[in-house]
This record gives structure tokens, sequence and C-alpha cells, in this order.
């Protein structure tokens, strides 16, 4: 029987980036971009975000749930840039990967790996975005933040690849 520990990196395949959206400005619309510049000292270059906290650098949500949050809002379907998020993830269950390092895009062109660092948590703003309740529609359906590791480019299509300590690349030299 294996330990529960040994499990907690071993996901079924591999995900796909969605969507990419930046905020320029703070209370600004959401930019939907095709690829993105990923930063270990900024974070995502052009967020407004960017340079702030580590923790937060990036934030994802699971394109598998942006349908459940549609139905409870009453909406046939839902525009990602409303949740004010950086990357709409598919195929992996953002919230088993916690603590968990992700590689976005080839490894052949440097790819961006990031630290998952925690939940993302709705903020009012979601009140005004999603309608009345829109704050409670979104709590456990808000995501993770992360923090930038090892710089690169994030493309809409790129995969998204849980590291172990057995595939983890050892950090390029000035990319840490």
């Amino acid at each position: 029987m294996q330990n529960i520990k040994d499990l907690f990196p071993v996901f079924p395949r591999s995900g796909r980036v969605e969507w990419l959206g930046i905020r320029p400005e703070r209370r600004g619309p959401v930019l939907v971009v095709d690829s993105v510049e990923a930063s270990a000292d900024a974070g995502l270059l052009g967020d407004h975000y960017s340079g702030q906290s580590g923790n937060r650098h990036v934030t994802l949500i699971q394109a598998e749930h942006l349908p459940a949050v549609a139905v409870l809002t009453g909406r046939a379907e839902l525009d990602p840039a409303l949740l004010r998020r950086n990357i709409v993830l598919s195929g992996l269950n953002l919230l088993a990967l916690k603590d968990q390092t992700v590689q976005i895009g080839d490894p052949e062109h440097g790819p961006v790996i990031l630290e998952i660092t925690g939940q993302c948590h709705p903020c009012s703003k979601m009140e005004i975005a999603l309608g009345p309740g829109g704050y409670n529609t979104l709590r456990g359906h808000g995501g993770m933040t992360a923090r930038v590791v090892q710089g690169g480019i994030i493309r809409v299509g790129d995969a998204v690849v849980v590291l172990t300590e057995a595939t983890a690349p050892s950090a390029a030299p000035g990319q840490a």
C-alpha cells in the first residue's frame, strides 16, 4: 500500500493553458493576451501585481470550474476576464497543486516554473462582476496563487506539467 504523501505529485495527465489575462492597472479592465512574460523577480510583466509579493505573482483558475460558476450565477457561460485571474488552466485539479511546482511551456525553450503557493480567495469585486451573491459563488472556485521560480514566456496552448524532485530541472543561471 502506498503512503498518501507519495501520491501528492501523481496526476493522471498534464494540463493546458487555455486563456491568459493581465490587469495593467488596479481596478482596470483585464487585457486578454496570447502570451505573457513571467519574471522570477517581478511576476507577470505588465500586470499591476508585477513586482509585489512573490507569493502572488500569478493567479490561476481551473477551466473546469468556469461552467459551475456560470450556472451558479444564472449565466449560460462565463468570460474568464470577469474573475480577474491571470491563467485559466485545464486538465489539472488546481487545489491539489498546493505546494507543488509546475512547468509551463516547452522545456527546450526555457519553460516557466511556478510554485503554487495558496488559494486565491474571491474579493468584493465579484459582487459587481458576477452580480449579487458573486462573492459566495466564487468561494471554493477562486483558484490558486503562484510564485514565479523561473521566468520565461507563457503562451495559450502551453502544456502544464507537475514537477517532482526527479523531474524538476535546476534553474538556469540568472533565472531563479
